[in-house]
């Protein structure tokens, strides 16, 4: 297969510590350039990552016709507007997670690249990891029985003025930065979306954003999900689903490692006697894997891995987070 060429648009930290690294791993695809809107940082970032190409301005790498793949890790508020200028540039995107901070912008973005003719999609490199592919195959195989309820918990501890998830006009807060991860991996494993959902939210009085939330979802078939995420608790993270003979536990649901094994516990006996079978899985970078996805997508004609329209389902249910804690009541799904 030929190799796919990439563009980086900003020198974000998940783009440089973690997703460029990984994706320099893999002869599916080379990373060809990176763009800052200085010319300096972008030179610098160049050099150490060993990128060939740099960039003083966003546009200047979107117009390069060398490149044909643009990763988009800006900040959550300029995801949309520059998602926008690469698909009219006849690129193919893979923009960071949220894609949009507003649902009604996505259906923009879908009919642009339908018109384009390209393949544009969001970075949940989650629906890229083996651990998850296993996990949706463990839940709708039966073998936790009738699945009736999920609890998940996401958090880090970041009180930083500076730091861009604490900054509400850029798109800060708990809810998009990680709150879209327990409701995607819920609607990846189930292939469902919710029915309605109620939250409660605590926000930040020096920051304005949501810093502790609560989420209780309904899904199709009386099945109950529940999450709380926070930016200001220790950090932890943790998946579970809860059938009526077994519970499958997903032990580093969203970060990952890359070098040792994922482990799922698959638990199952009575209170006193605790159970629990150990899926160990092989050793992978899912940050590596969401890449060969991507490219496999462009050169063979397939569906991205998280689609625009996934997108769309996922931020409005995020969108009814908010409603729902501002409004104090329940909000039904379409």
């Amino acid at each position: 297969m030929k190799k796919t060429k990439w563009g980086i648009l900003g020198a974000a930290k998940i783009a440089r510590e973690k997703v460029i690294p990984a994706m320099q791993g893999s002869n599916m695809h080379e990373i060809t350039g990176i763009a800052s809107r200085n010319a300096e940082k972008a030179a610098e970032t160049a050099k150490s990552l060993q990128i060939p190409k740099h960039y003083g301005s966003y546009e200047a790498l979107i117009e390069d016709p060398e490149i044909e793949v643009i990763y988009n890790p800006l900040p959550n508020d300029l995801h949309v507007s520059y998602t926008r200028k690469c698909i009219a540039a006849g690129k193919h995107v893979l923009c960071e997670k949220p894609l949009a901070l507003r649902s009604e912008e996505i259906l923009d973005l879908i009919k642009l690249r339908d018109q384009h003719k390209v393949k544009v999609g969001e970075a949940f490199m989650v629906a890229s990891n083996p651990q998850w592919i296993k996990a949706k195959e463990i839940v709708n195989s039966g073998e936790l029985g009738t699945l009736r309820c999920i609890h998940g918990f996401f958090s880090y501890h970041n009180v930083k003025p500076d730091n861009i998830r604490n900054i509400a006009e850029n798109g800060g807060g708990g809810v998009w930065d990680i709150g879209c991860y327990p409701v995607f991996t819920s609607r990846f494993v189930l292939g469902k979306e919710p029915l309605r959902l109620s939250s409660l939210l605590d926000f930040d009085p020096n920051f304005g954003t949501d810093r502790l939330g609560s989420v209780l979802m309904e899904f199709p078939e009386k099945v109950q999900m529940t999450f709380s995420v926070s930016t200001q608790l220790m950090p932890y993270q943790r998946m579970i689903f809860y059938g009526d003979k077994k519970a499958l536990e997903v032990r580093i649901p969203f970060n990952a490692p890359s070098d040792e094994h994922n482990e799922l516990h698959l638990h199952h006996g009575d209170f006193l006697h605790h159970n629990v079978e150990i899926i160990r899985m092989p050793i992978s970078n899912q940050y590596t894997q969401q890449g060969e996805d991507f490219s496999l997508a462009i050169r063979e004609h397939k569906e991205v891995p998280v689609s625009l329209e996934n997108a769309y389902h996922n931020t409005k249910v995020l969108e009814a987070i908010f409603q729902s804690d501002k409004e104090k009541r329940w909000v039904n799904l379409d």
